[in-house]
């Protein structure tokens, strides 16, 4: 028995060892020997005409190198070894580039550190994704064929990479030995190559993965593919990356799933690793600091403990938003429809489908339908199908209500605001509580103005973004999202935009970064990311500016001249998903609301039940005066009502018994165990009035 276990053992090594041999000859040694015939050709047929360049800083300041030559790294490292040392990637002329790739021409160039620029921590955490994609391959490639797929960093932060392990499952305690072989790669700092392939070549180089071929053979003829290599490993990739693999002090695996490809629930299944890396080892422990206390704060346990919301398996991907939870979005919309009355915006409701025609005339038909909802197709009298979608959002509809009568310079800007549900046939792989749902209900508005009222329209937007976050103490910072590939609208109009934007922004005084391509398909935006009581960022508010709509409506108002005009369309949301907002809501709060919103605002406790009639009355008129008041006359001791109204989540607590009847007044304790001086309801309801239309943030803490 003995014998024959050691023979199996033996004969798994050599199977194992044979194993790794052809993964190295076929897939490793394969990919370096064509990257490095590549490099060899494409040395020698490098033109070697050099020039001058000019290098204009963002402070002004100007230096000078040699085209070709001349790396944004270097020019770095002329400002002080520290910053060249920090710096992680940069922005020429606007657009993101290698800092060690030679610079061309004349050009703006700013340098990016990972402490200062969102941009930088994607680049930096892209660049991880590629040392996960090597340990997965050194890792697996000795027992099962790995075909890696894909490998983004992620908005959240951190980055995962996507793999076919054939029959293989990625396991928990597989991410340690994932973390040691990342680890060793970062020991060695190699430097990421950067070189641009052709289709034969890319083809002949990844060859043994189907899926970078069929990535590959989409691409236009004569159009060329940019790669990356680290130490060993090879990866299709635009970039850019780090200089050198060293520049991660820390990294982590922090968890592993099985996916479907691309999303799609018909796809087969494949492994999915996350991760998190850093310049410095004290960020990767704060940021697990971080984790931690996120456990804590998770809306979707304080949710079912607060029974503010469930789900249930009949209806994936959508809330049931109980009364509790429901209290807490109708004070958000009672805020909102405050501001719009003192705004001078009207609040109007559109239908929930309409026909696919309106969405290839908006031009979301093209962008957005694989993410619609489309419902039976509808028989029209000439009998073709006419196929009709539940609506993902609301620009459509409102361009409709602007076309359905005639308007004068004199009406704008007009203002529509509209909170009716919205459906995005989001996959279920995405799904994750309230964060992100198929049915959602959003604050979403659509100002139609004149060019000359673009200005003071987003800046009362912004106005009412910084007065809606200071109720809950968020800080934020802002991003310009500029034009993608793909968008609608020719460059001269885009231009445009953006630079109305730029100046609105600039006259803030506030702090804002660009995000390069990431505008709507339609026009630039202004994102908001807020940053909760535990450090995480969220985008909520966006402020999106649209030449093309009225252009796709033909929309047109009379100037003073008596000429038809186009209006230019502002896209607004300030919490956005209410539901979405619900959940950092939760998280921010961990479930202690402040007063003003707080789903339970008072616990009314009698001492005995001799006093109930009296506690009836004063809860009564709480509720007649607003008040979420509820009323506890159980036959449980006076302690016990007030620890079950605490753990509860009630802001405050009333007792009332002998020396309260008698003097007609009421007793109040906080949360926290703090006593109110004894008053009258009268004085009481008063506190509470001010507390309320105060909105003050951690007011009952």
């Amino acid at each position: 028995m003995v014998a024959a276990a050691t023979g199996l053992t033996l004969a798994l090594r050599r199977s194992a060892r044979i194993l790794y041999r052809s993964y190295r000859q076929d897939v490793l040694q394969h990919r370096l020997s064509v990257w490095s015939d590549e490099a060899i050709k494409q040395k020698q047929n490098l033109a070697k005409s050099y020039s001058h360049i000019r290098i204009t800083l963002p402070d002004g300041k100007q230096t000078f190198g040699s085209s070709h030559i001349t790396t944004p790294l270097e020019v770095a490292k002329t400002i002080s070894k520290q910053f060249g040392n920090e710096v992680v990637v940069a922005l020429v002329n606007n657009s993101l580039w290698d800092l060690n790739v030679p610079l061309v021409s004349d050009c703006s160039l700013k340098l990016l550190k990972f402490n200062d620029d969102p941009l930088a921590k994607k680049v930096f955490w892209h660049s991880s994704s590629h040392l996960l994609g090597y340990a997965i391959e050194q890792l697996y490639g000795t027992e099962v064929s790995v075909q890696l797929y894909n490998g983004p960093p992620i908005d959240e932060g951190g980055f995962f990479y996507d793999a076919d392990l054939t029959s293989k499952t990625v396991k928990q305690e597989d991410l340690q030995k994932l973390d040691t072989i990342t680890a060793s790669l970062v020991r060695e700092n190699v430097p990421f190559e950067r070189m641009e392939l052709t289709v034969d070549v890319a083809l002949e180089m990844f060859k043994y993965n189907p899926y970078k071929v069929d990535i590959i053979k989409k691409l236009d003829v004569g159009k060329k593919i940019s790669a990356y290599k680290c130490g060993d490993f090879i990866d299709l990739c635009r970039g850019p990356h780090l200089p050198r693999t060293g520049m991660i002090k820390a990294i982590a695996m922090t968890r592993q799933s099985s996916v479907h490809k691309s999303g799609d629930n018909d796809s087969e299944q494949i492994q999915r690793v996350y991760g998190i890396s850093f310049p410095n080892t004290s960020q990767l422990k704060e940021w697990f600091k971080i984790k931690l206390e996120a456990k804590e704060h998770d809306h979707r346990l304080i949710g079912k403990k607060q029974t503010l919301f469930f789900f249930h398996h009949l209806s994936p991907g959508n809330a049931f938003l109980l009364p509790h939870g429901l209290r807490i979005i109708n004070k958000l919309k009672d805020f909102l429809r405050e501001e719009y009355r003192n705004r001078g915006y009207q609040e109007v409701e559109t239908p929930l489908t309409f026909n696919q025609e309106l969405w290839m005339q908006s031009g979301h038909w093209e962008h957005y339908s694989d993410d619609m909802f489309w419902l039976q197709s509808d028989l029209q009298e000439n009998g073709k199908a006419n196929s009709v979608s539940l609506k993902p959002m609301n620009c459509p509809g409102h361009c409709l209500i602007f076309d359905s009568e005639l308007h004068s310079y004199r009406d704008l800007p007009i203002r529509l605001a509209e909170f009716t549900a919205l459906h995005r046939d989001e996959p279920s792989g995405s799904l994750s509580g309230l964060t992100r749902l198929r049915q959602f209900h959003q604050d979403d508005a659509h100002i139609f103005c004149t060019k000359d009222q673009i200005g003071q329209e987003v800046r009362d937007c912004l106005k009412l973004v910084d007065k809606a976050y200071s109720m809950f103490g968020f800080d934020y910072t802002m991003k310009l999202s500029t034009r993608p590939s793909g968008s609608i609208g020719d460059a001269t109009a885009w231009e445009e935009a953006e630079n109305r934007l730029i100046e609105i922004l600039n006259d803030t005084g506030k702090r804002w970064s660009v995000n390069d391509g990431d505008g709507a398909f339609y026009g630039p935006k202004i994102d908001l990311l807020i940053q909760d009581a535990i450090g995480r960022s969220h985008q909520t508010a966006t402020i999106q500016l649209d030449f093309q709509l009225p252009k796709r409506f033909n929309l047109s108002y009379m100037n003073s001249s008596g000429e038809l005009e186009r209006p230019v369309i502002i896209h607004r949301a300030i919490f956005g998903s209410f539901e979405r907002f619900l959940g950092i809501l939760i998280e921010h709060t961990a479930g202690d609301w402040p007063f003003w919103i707080s789903p339970r605002q008072v616990s009314v406790c009698p001492i005995s039940e001799l006093y109930n009639d009296y506690a009836i009355k004063i809860c009564d008129t709480m509720r007649k005066n607003g008040l979420y008041a509820d009323l506890d006359v159980s036959d449980v001791n006076l302690n016990r009502k007030i620890r079950l109204s605490r753990l509860a989540g009630y802001s405050y607590i009333a007792v009332v018994g002998k020396d309260e009847f008698t003097t007609n007044t009421v007793t109040v304790r906080t949360r926290t165990g703090d006593f109110l001086p004894r008053q009258s309801l009268s004085d009481l309801l008063q506190y509470f009035h001010n507390l309320s239309t105060g909105r003050v943030y951690l007011s009952n803490r």
